[in-house]
């Protein structure tokens, strides 16, 4: 009997084990049919947060119809993606007609650091060169919205189809659950889910909005090229926890530099003016807006951008961080694994009745 408790633990380690290494397998081998729709969901619930702020407004005492709100909503989202989608494309075929001048400039800032020769073995001189191919880097951006936009449509149906169900949720959930009880502690994490991951968009697409827009008036004011275009990238790559804001720091010094043979002071008035920007708005307004309520792990934040990098990409990094909190509310809402979501906390204290998880396992 003490030899079967001994290996029970072990069997169900290797089992979650192997189950784990599974999904990472499935998740990678179905990225094609997968991502377009966890992109669905991403835009639908994004919908969902714009109708309840339009809701908000009213009339005199009389608020907006629902309907409406959902209408205004999808109008004002894919009006906004459009937009950004568009600019975005055409500003790469402006960048393409002077990726030249800048790999020429590079190159000479390159040559002229001392010691370069020696510093340069063969690995390294293949990647200061792969580093230096702006075309390359524009091309595979350029792929990337190009692939986006393939799936479109397809994305746009999922989207229609999970909008004109959605209002049947609550229905299929209480055939489903088949006890009114645990219908409602379901509802109770979805509702936690739902509120978590609001408030984690709303802050960083304000504190991006923000980062973006003083990037954008820092480097106009330097005379840097396409102002706007930067603007709008480190707008996008503030969504990307920490990599996200360095690449969105030193992108911009890297194309100053890139502008002009002489560009080196400029660069560094760049790296210092966006760094400073991203420091103080990343590390001291956001934390603040945020507060604890996320209280997830920086070093797991890490490990999970590495592993959604990994396995979904670009697409992956965005999404890594509303995983994690998908991931962390439902592992703390079972006893069982709840060790594992106190593991991906910060400090250890889970925001959950003790009631709740016992009743939700409750047969």
């Amino acid at each position: 009997m003490d030899v079967r408790q001994q290996i029970t633990p072990l069997i169900s380690f290797a089992v979650s084990a192997v189950l784990v290494a599974l999904s990472v397998y499935l998740l990678v081998v179905g990225q094609q049919l997968l991502l377009p729709l966890v992109i669905a969901i991403v835009f639908w619930f994004l919908i969902n947060v714009l109708a309840n702020l339009v809701g908000r407004l009213h009339i005199g005492q009389r608020h907006l119809p629902r309907p409406f709100c959902f209408l205004a909503a999808i109008l004002l989202f894919f009006a906004a993606f459009g937009i950004i989608v568009q600019f975005v494309s055409g500003s790469l075929n402006d960048l393409g007609s002077v990726t030249r001048v800048y790999e020429a400039n590079l190159r000479h800032h390159w040559q002229s650091v001392p010691f370069n020769e020696t510093i340069g073995s063969a690995g390294m001189s293949q990647i200061i060169g792969e580093w230096l191919d702006i075309s390359a880097i524009l091309t595979g951006l350029a792929l990337t919205f190009t692939g986006l936009a393939a799936d479109g449509v397809l994305i746009t149906i999922y989207v229609g189809f999970m909008l004109f169900e959605q209002g049947n949720f609550k229905a299929k959930l209480a055939a489903l659950v088949g006890d009114p009880g645990r219908e409602r502690r379901v509802l109770r994490i979805i509702d936690k889910v739902r509120s978590d991951i609001q408030m984690y968009i709303s802050i960083k697409l304000l504190t991006s909005l923000m980062t973006g827009i003083l990037s954008y008036i820092v480097l106009r004011a330097l005379g840097i090229d396409f102002p706007e275009v930067w603007g709008v990238l480190i707008f996008l790559l503030n969504f990307i926890p920490t990599v996200g804001s360095i690449i969105a720091t030193l992108f911009p010094a890297v194309i100053a530099l890139a502008q002009s043979p002489d560009g080196i002071y400029l660069s560094l008035t760049v790296l210092v003016l966006i760094g400073a920007l991203q420091v103080i708005i990343g590390n001291v307004i956001e934390p603040r807006l945020m507060g604890t309520s996320l209280n997830l792990s920086p070093i797991v934040i890490l490990f999970n951008l590495a592993l959604w990098g990994y396995i979904w990409g670009i697409a992956g990094m965005f999404l890594c961080v509303p995983f994690l909190i998908i991931t962390t509310i439902v592992l703390s809402h079972f006893p069982k694994t709840r060790p594992i979501a106190i593991l991906l906390s910060s400090n250890g204290q889970i925001d959950l009745p003790d009631e709740t998880s016992e009743l939700l396992n409750k047969p």
